[in-house]
């Protein structure tokens, strides 16, 4: 699937919601499920930043999208009912959600972790992206069909050294996906992971201040695996968690 080659409507009368989508990979995905068709609302906590990506987006002649300003750090569950509300009003249906959104917080032993940061990490990477989608099932389940992908880590799946609440975050991440997936089986609505890899953006640059990003993937050069979870030709696909740089 990370030779996937979308038709360019592969999108077409979609509707999907991004988390996250005021920059890095967020931001490519909006653009990208735009340039194929859908409409997108994008979801972020930097409005200046959405307005952009909306800009960029009207002025490639894509599909109109809708800007949803969010800190899902303070969301409370009014936030995201009022937003279900009127995502039904305006769309009738979600055909698509990528919670895409997540914070790293600092890296350095378990040990020494801090309480407070420790508990923005699981609101932002975990409670609230559980809140978004029970929220969005709803409005997921009148789709004729519909893809929700979570976004995991290689920490998320093999502990490493120093990276603590973050990969515990996405461990967590990982086993909602797959609880939710075991029971949406069978129904019109399929759940999976992505895990982008080592990806050229500010969240990884603040991860290896050191590291040569000119050696890494851009979101762009992602963005097959994320239209392939989109879209209808993955309709089959549920409970997976997929590498978009596989090894």
């Amino acid at each position: 699937m990370h030779d996937y080659k979308a038709p360019a409507d592969a999108l077409k009368n979609k509707t999907i919601l991004i988390t996250g989508a005021g920059d890095g990979i967020g931001r490519v995905a909006a653009l990208t499920y735009a340039k194929h068709g859908a409409t997108v609302i994008l979801l972020g906590k930097t409005t200046k930043k959405l307005e952009c990506v909306y800009d960029e987006i009207v002025n490639n002649g894509y599909p109109e999208p809708a800007i949803v300003p969010l800190d899902m750090r303070g969301a409370t569950k009014q936030n995201y009912r009022d937003l279900a509300a009127t995502i039904e009003q305006q769309f009738g249906k979600l055909d698509g959600l990528l919670n895409n959104a997540s914070i790293l917080g600092s890296l350095g032993p378990l040990e020494h972790f801090c309480v407070s940061t420790f508990e923005n990490i699981m609101k932002v990477n975990v409670t609230a992206q559980a809140m978004i989608t029970k929220y969005m099932f709803p409005l997921l389940r009148k789709a004729p069909r519909a893809s929700v992908i979570f976004t995991s880590s290689g920490v998320g799946r093999q502990g490493r050294e120093f990276w603590g609440p973050y990969a515990i975050s996405k461990f967590a991440t990982e086993g909602m996906m797959q609880t939710w997936a075991c029971e949406v089986d069978k129904t019109n609505i399929r759940i999976n992971c992505i895990n982008p890899g080592a990806t050229r953006t500010s969240m990884r640059a603040s991860a290896f201040p050191g590291e040569d990003k000119e050696a890494l993937k851009t979101p762009e050069e992602l963005m097959s695996t994320y239209l392939y979870l989109m879209s209808d030709d993955s309709s089959d696909i549920n409970g997976q968690s997929i590498d978009a740089q596989p090894k």
